[in-house]
């Protein structure tokens, strides 16, 4: 017995030092139910990004969640971003694999899903060197210019009566319009049976994108997703998509198409396939692929969806609507703002794409929106490939890892009073929006940074600018600045839940 009891007390300080760095190797996280683990908690909160920057206020900028049979890891803070987006950014740069975003994408054959390997690596050359490129970007600028021209002299003709204006609404199809006249240059008319087809296919996409499929947290339970219907409405939704892009790819086929004054990116891909001249043969599929990731890719989706319309329709709008009302909410940012831009450019009667260099102030307000209201909050998900270390945790391979741009923009370690919405920070400031500077990554960094976020940024830049060199704007009568909200209706990207409704006062200049 003694013998016994001498043999626990040398084996207890080897077990208790066992357990410890058993423990130790986890990162810390909240306690989750059996099967689901943090599943239900985090998909019944309306604003995810919110939910999980109060959890990290408890369990620290590296917190583990257990979303059914997939461990998950949440990053909160710039440093943590560096590591996991320089330091080890090769080992956290592939996808997870989605059910709704893999099937819309056909199969991963997109820059935004594929897993990371060879094909990506070549398929982003492709999106790179012939789609995203600062020529190209500088080539559709009339198209950016015109239709926003377009919105200012709609906005003018209904200024005269003061009635509110939906500028979420006027934005959403501004933007929608860029991006249909890039893509393919089409200009869909305000009515019609071409842009109703149009919009209904987008809505249900992103439908789709923001629905959850419980295979793919909870494989056993797959029979779920069928027998709820979702499997057989995805598949109707990729059909639908599918049979009109390849009638747009036709069109282009048409040797007695008339060819716009810009050739638009069907036009440069099916180029790229009859040159041969990259390593991937581009198929159809594939094409249709890359255009999808255009629809979907600046998508926020938090974890299950997610590549140009989707995505780039809504981000750029949803960015100048935030801006729009962080501005209003801070009427001396609005006023200097309003005076820089109308300082530079005078009575020329328009902000131009060239002017845009000359407006240090209006970059700031745009960088402050993107800190403090990113259109994707959550960015997209990565997944790790192997094994590593983490700040002395272990991160297996097969990881699902989620960054939390908002609450990075928050953090108190980067930046002074993180929740005040003050432009000037930026004023002087190397800091910018391009995956170099980790306390700003509205658009992700590293090998999966979004290659496409110049074409966005643009957009932003020239719509708010426009804005706020030909208008005076007010709230409606009965309302005052304390009324506006920043909530958020969740889905693919994150919309102001109330849209934002303004008086505009067209000025002389």
């Amino acid at each position: 017995m003694g013998l016994l009891l001498f043999f626990v007390i040398l084996a207890l300080p080897i077990l208790i030092l066992f357990f410890l760095r058993k423990h130790r190797h986890k990162p810390p996280g909240p306690l989750g139910l059996p099967f689901i683990g943090n599943l239900l908690q985090l998909t019944s909160s309306p604003a995810p990004h919110i939910y999980l920057w109060k959890l990290s206020q408890k369990y620290g900028p590296l917190m583990r969640l257990q979303l059914g049979l997939r461990p998950t890891l949440v990053f909160s803070s710039a440093k943590m971003a560096k590591a996991i987006l320089q330091t080890h950014d090769l080992d956290f740069c592939s996808r997870p694999r989605f059910l709704g975003q893999h099937k819309l994408s056909y199969n991963a054959l997109d820059l935004a899903f594929s897993p990371y390997n060879s094909y990506w690596r070549e398929i982003r050359k492709i999106c790179i060197v012939h789609l995203f490129n600062r020529n190209r970007v500088l080539l559709y600028h009339p198209i950016r210019e015109d239709e926003i021209s377009h919105m200012i002299e709609k906005i003018s003709k209904s200024s005269d009566d003061l009635k509110p204006i939906n500028l979420s609404q006027l934005l959403m199809y501004v933007t929608s319009t860029i991006t249909c006249r890039i893509a393919f240059s089409k200009r869909y008319d305000d009515e019609g049976n071409e842009r109703s087809r149009f919009c209904g296919l987008l809505n249900e996409t992103q439908a789709m994108l923001g629905s959850f499929f419980v295979s793919d947290f909870l494989p056993f339970m797959s029979w779920v997703d069928r027998l709820s219907g979702l499997l057989d409405r995805l598949e109707k939704n990729f059909k639908d998509f599918d049979r009109f892009y390849q009638e747009l790819i036709n069109e282009h086929l048409d040797p007695n198409r008339s060819k716009p004054k810009q050739e638009d990116i069907i036009d440069v891909l099916l180029q790229i396939r009859k040159d041969r001249a990259f390593q991937v043969d581009l198929t159809f599929d594939h094409i249709k692929a890359v255009l999808m990731t255009k629809s979907i890719t600046l998508c926020n989706f938090f974890p299950f969806m997610q590549n140009m319309f989707v995505g780039g329709t809504d981000t750029s709008a949803v960015m100048v609507i935030w801006a729009m009302t962080f501005l209003l909410k801070n009427p001396r940012s609005m006023k200097k703002v309003q005076e820089e831009v109308r300082n530079l450019i005078g009575n020329n009667g328009f902000v131009n794409a060239d002017d845009i260099q000359g407006l240090p102030y209006l970059k700031a307000v745009i960088k402050e929106t993107f800190r403090l209201q990113p259109a994707a909050p959550l960015l997209l998900s990565r997944e790790t490939i192997r094994k590593c270390d983490i700040g002395g945790h272990e991160i297996p391979a097969k990881t699902l890892v989620i960054v939390n741009a908002w609450a990075i923009g928050r953090d108190p370690e980067a930046r002074e009073n993180p929740k005040e919405f003050y432009p000037a920070r930026f004023i002087g400031s190397s800091i910018d929006y391009k995956g170099l500077d980790f306390e700003l990554i509205p658009f992700g960094a590293g090998r999966r940074g979004c290659p496409g976020l110049h074409m966005g940024i643009a957009t932003v830049e020239l719509a708010l600018a426009n804005l706020l060199y030909k208008f005076d704007w007010e709230m409606p009568v009965g309302m005052n600045k304390d009324d506006l909200d920043f909530d958020v209706i969740p889905g693919v990207v994150m919309h102001k839940k109330n849209a934002l409704c303004l008086v505009a006062r067209k000025i002389n200049i």
